[in-house]
């Protein structure tokens, strides 16, 4: 599926130090997550299943 770019609303951690060697998700998707890298903000996006990525995400907390 292909989200276009003008929808999305990118954000970064609030852990993020404000450097560009980050992840950054787009909000306001409910059944997809899409992410991309902060160093290329044009280059390629991924786009996770919000289940899938619920559940990485709960795993980085506790490893």
């Amino acid at each position: 599926m292909r989200i276009p770019d003008y929808d999305l609303s990118w954000r970064k951690s609030t852990y993020s130090t404000g450097g560009d060697n980050c992840l950054e998700v787009a909000d306001g998707h409910p059944t997809l997550i899409p992410v991309r890298d902060s160093k290329t903000p044009l280059g390629p996006k991924l786009a996770f299943r919000a289940e899938a990525w619920s559940v990485f995400v709960e795993n980085i907390k506790h490893s």
